[in-house]
């Protein structure tokens, strides 16, 4: 045995010979299932320090295959639609280029020979971090099978009426070029001047002034008197370009304190101004363009970007004496582009909408009766919550890279159909005279089926019964709503089962402060930078240990140094007992000392004590703990204690006392492996034939 544990040269070795063996494959057996889909990292780029959070996934699955269950965990690599467009346009400006360069074809082929390349890069990482994933059944989003049932999953809900399309105001990122659901947009509080401006009879108060020519209506609130004569009448409005009529409306939604109580609605720029639009059937005037400019209903404003439009009416409206006051320093939230970080403009546009509302009610009773069980518990009511507040879900995206919507417009007849099966014809004229919708899927829709539609499409036919529903999904926190909620949304809706039994949600990556990691912060960390100085184990350690479940992780890399001290001390506490297996004695002792036997005694007594608890914890996904039951035991019970009084009966031939330390040892090894599996690994074949592997072992409850 080695007197220095060397991670470089006990890695790679044992990963091979562990996908080799096949003992990652998972097959249909007696055995009870336990099944993980990995969340699939994005194809684009390589690992950050949050994927290596997978390893509470790898803890789950080795546990389960060391107790002799049969273990699924599939991975897999997502096309993040819009996430790789943005990365790839990036590149592309880096080369002088854009993404207006090409045509629709050519781009798409760019994108996909970007992510391919990508792509082996980034499962070779999920290897070396020592993942135990079922290699011979990874899937790709962009899969041909998986795109089928995709599309079978869209006509389904479009057959069934949960699938409509309709001209909306949607989230719209004037510089990105696509819309957004309201998950992707990032509110932020920020201070602007309220602007008081002459309106008609009225003095109204907006951070919108440039919105003007968009206006169709005033609405005042029902129970304000001060206004109760003028609801539903036509009042004169003096604009910039010439005077226009708008009719007043009484709408709840209008705060009497706001201003002054009486608020311009612009339908066409406002969500709250649409919904008040639609309840009192005011027409909508788009006069903000996709390219964030000012459109030809504006005049001598036509073809100015929004800020500089603002500046120009603001002046405007001083010099004709329409400007009443301004209010500096007003605070308000303002939605954002979760990517580039630029304002949301809503915008109206024709998309495609799922109706929400029967979906997540389902979901809502799958999770209030425990069919599925959340860990932490605490998330369960965020999960219901959001549940009960989605909005109809837009899943439109005007991007190329993607799922492309399998929805055709007859150009006759001005109606849309949905072909799974690219058509001949026309399903509605019979003619050839139509056009496929150039917009993607929204990547959460296609995502939110990844747990049956991988199912679905690896194995033979009786391999999705067996593994489906999965038993955990385990995933960030910050994605319950995104992607969780969705699952179960979708999954449930199409198989009738829930996705899976157990959610569990582990807290992010942070930096030592608690701050969030970015490169413009220049606090990032490289996951594999720390494997190559410490080894996967130290790093796997440093995520787990001492981080309470759902909580956030403030990582810094004296915590990988010290689980690589504690990796040191599991190897050199192995190597003191092999090396005293091979000391031969003459005189070896068949029994211990009357005080050395109470000590023998009392450590098997607290090994079985350590086990017992070890397996609640484990159980009851309370990983940290566990870990640090572990920890405790084998550094300063073990090792500072145990070890300490036995070495002298040990040193000189005790045989019972030296086999005593190596069955507990070993016993170890194996309720460490889900945590540190390379170290493990190694440990097992010193004490075992070099062809053994710890993965063969059962851990006896």
């Amino acid at each position: 045995m080695d007197s220095k544990y060397q991670p470089q040269l006990v890695e790679e070795k044992n990963y091979q010979e562990w996908e080799e063996k096949g003992f990652f494959e998972a097959k249909i057996s007696n055995k009870k299932p336990f099944s993980i889909i990995l969340p699939p990292p994005n194809a684009n780029a390589d690992l950050h320090l949050g994927h290596a959070m997978y390893v509470v996934e790898d803890v789950m699955i080795r546990y389960h295959k060391l107790l002799r269950d049969e273990v699924l965990w599939l991975p897999g690599a997502d096309h993040a639609g819009f996430e790789t467009q943005f990365v790839f346009e990036k590149y592309l400006k880096s080369q002088g280029k854009s993404r207006f360069d090409f045509n629709r074809e050519t781009l798409y082929q760019m994108i996909w020979n970007f992510v391919m390349d990508n792509r082996q890069n980034m499962e070779d990482q999920l290897r070396r971090l020592g993942f135990a994933l079922d290699w011979q059944k990874k899937k790709f989003t962009m899969d041909k099978d998986i795109i089928k049932i995709v599309y079978d999953t869209f006509k389904k809900l479009y057959d069934q009426g949960l699938i409509y399309r309709a001209k909306k105001l949607v989230n719209y990122c004037t510089f990105c070029g696509t819309s957004f659901s309201d998950l992707e947009v990032v509110y932020k509080e920020r201070k602007d001047p309220l602007f008081y401006m002459k309106y008609g009879p009225f003095t109204l108060a907006t951070t919108r002034p440039e919105t003007k020519f968009g206006d169709t209506g005033v609405a005042v609130n029902p129970k304000d008197k001060r206004y109760k004569k003028w609801v539903g009448q036509e009042v004169e409005i003096e604009g910039l370009i010439g005077k226009f009529k708008v009719r007043v409306v009484a709408d709840e939604s209008v705060d009497p304190k706001f201003g002054t109580g009486v608020v311009k609605v612009t339908p066409a720029h406002d969500f709250s101004d649409f919904e008040t639009g639609q309840r009192h059937n005011l027409p909508m005037k788009q006069i903000i363009g996709y390219d964030g400019k000012l459109n030809k209903l504006t005049g001598p404003y036509q073809g100015l970007y929004v800020n500089e439009a603002r500046k120009k009416v603001v002046e405007d409206l001083k010099a004709k004496g329409l400007m009443i006051k301004i209010k500096e320093d007003y605070k308000h939230r303002v939605g954002t582009c979760y990517k580039c970080g630029r304002i949301i403009e809503p915008l109206p546009k024709e998309q495609w909408f799922i109706k929400v509302r029967p979906l997540a009610d389902s979901a809502k009773k799958l999770v209030e009766k425990e069919e599925i069980k959340i860990y932490p518990k605490r998330f369960k009511k965020i999960l219901i919550w959001w549940l009960d507040n989605f909005r109809d879900w837009n899943i439109s995206r005007q991007i190329v890279w993607g799922i492309r919507i399998p929805a055709y417009f007859c150009q006759s007849k001005e109606k849309w159909f949905i072909a799974v099966e690219p058509p001949v014809q026309c399903n509605i004229c019979g003619k050839k005279d139509f056009i496929q919708d150039e917009d993607t899927f929204d990547t959460w829709f296609s995502s939110a089926q990844w747990p049956f539609a991988t199912l679905m499409t690896v194995g033979k036919n009786n391999f999705f019964n067996y593994f489906y529903p999965t038993s955990v999904m385990e995933t960030g926190y910050d994605i319950l709503p995104w992607w969780v909620a969705r699952m179960i949304m979708i999954g449930y809706y199409t198989t009738k089962k829930v996705p899976f039994k157990t959610v569990f949600l582990h807290g992010l990556v942070r930096d030592r402060s608690g701050k969030k990691m970015s490169k413009s912060k220049g606090n990032v960390i490289n996951p594999m930078d720390m494997v190559d100085k410490y080894g996967a184990d130290a790093l796997r350690l440093s995520l787990i240990f001492g981080t309470k479940e759902g909580n956030d992780l403030p990582f810094f890399e004296n915590k990988v140094i010290g689980m690589r001290n504690f990796v040191n001390k599991v190897w050199n506490i192995g190597r003191f007992i092999f090396i005293n297996r091979q000391v031969k004695s003459e005189k070896l002792k068949v029994k211990s000392y009357n005080s050395k036997l109470k000590i023998i005694k009392d450590l098997n007594k607290e090994f079985k004590e350590e086990k017992k608890k070890y397996l609640k914890m484990m159980d009851g996904y309370r990983f940290s703990q566990a870990l640090g039951l572990i920890y405790e035991f084998l550094w300063h019970r073990f090792a500072d204690y145990y070890i300490e009084q036995l070495k002298g009966e040990v040193i000189n031939g005790n045989i019972e006392a030296l086999e005593s330390l190596k069955e507990v040892y070993l016993e170890n090894l194996k309720m460490l492996h889900p945590f540190a599996p390379f170290v493990t690994e190694a440990g097992w074949k010193v004490f075992n034939k070099e062809n053994s592997s710890i993965l063969l072992e059962r851990l006896k409850g």
